[in-house]
């Protein structure tokens, strides 16, 4: 393929990517002012709940007898087992958002295999000639000039400098990093900061067509043998050594192969 039609189809594949990206990062702004309504609406619901309750009033069983306080201990009991699992949950970093990143008091991101989108708020009238955005293989620095920097540091993963990019969409600083590792998930976008759980990761199984052949099968093997580990069965590896030494031992019936181990 010609050198220029070549760089033609890679122009129009990475745009294909980062428009994806950009409506991807627009449904996760409003997942977000949603679900940020919802927690308001709960908090005022649990306050107004709270306020009418009245602590002089006993607790009543189905025949009008007051609950022996074995009974509502059973109860705290239980929350507190759902606490724990919370905990748990938590100790291995916070539950990755609706596009399967995070969000810190500074920005929120989202990821495919391919690229991590970093979405930040600017304040009005900021244009792009008014920033400093600088993009390393594996560090980042973004900043107002004249102001303290936004973001300045390490990126937890190399990124491919040549192919990333930023815009300014709707008020917000889009950047758009692609993965040098396209067969991982990230936990965090910076070092230092809080990390998600990627074992919660819910990645788009349509996903895949936008991979090319190579890297497709890489991770859909990957996916086959996560699932075959979960239900103890054997990976596409091992499946592989058991049909090769099955077909060996039918080609020679006479030997013994009882104490025959796959390694």
């Amino acid at each position: 393929m010609p050198k220029k039609e070549a760089a033609a189809k890679k122009e129009a594949d990475l745009k294909k990517r980062n428009e994806a990206s950009k409506k991807k990062a627009a449904e996760e702004r409003q997942n977000q002012k949603e679900e940020a309504a919802k927690r308001k609406k709960d908090a005022e619901q649990t306050k107004k709940a709270e306020a009418s309750n009245d602590p002089t009033i006993e607790e009543l069983d189905d025949d009008g007898k007051p609950l022996e306080v074995a009974d509502v201990k059973v109860e705290e009991d239980d929350d507190k087992e759902e606490g724990d699992e919370d905990a748990d949950d938590e100790s291995k970093g916070q539950k990755p958002n609706s596009g399967n990143g995070g969000s810190t008091d500074k920005y929120t991101w989202t990821q495919t295999l391919q690229e991590c989108v970093v979405t930040i708020d600017l304040p009005d009238g900021t244009k792009g000639k008014m920033l400093n955005v600088d993009i390393k293989k594996k560090g980042l620095k973004v900043q107002i000039k004249g102001q303290d920097p936004i973001i300045d540091g390490e990126l937890c993963k190399n990124v491919k400098m040549d192919d990333s990019m930023w815009t300014i969409e709707e008020g917000n600083l889009c950047l758009y990093l692609q993965k040098e590792n396209q067969m991982e998930w990230w936990n965090k976008v910076m070092e230092g900061d809080e990390e998600i759980n990627t074992q919660k990761v819910a990645p788009e199984n349509s996903k895949l067509g936008d991979l090319d052949g190579e890297t497709r099968q890489t991770v859909e093997k990957m996916m086959f043998d996560q699932r075959q580990k979960a239900m103890g069965l054997p990976t596409s590896d091992e499946q592989k050594k058991q049909d090769i030494l099955a077909k060996f031992m039918s080609q020679h019936p006479e030997m013994d192969f009882s104490k025959a181990k796959i390694n």
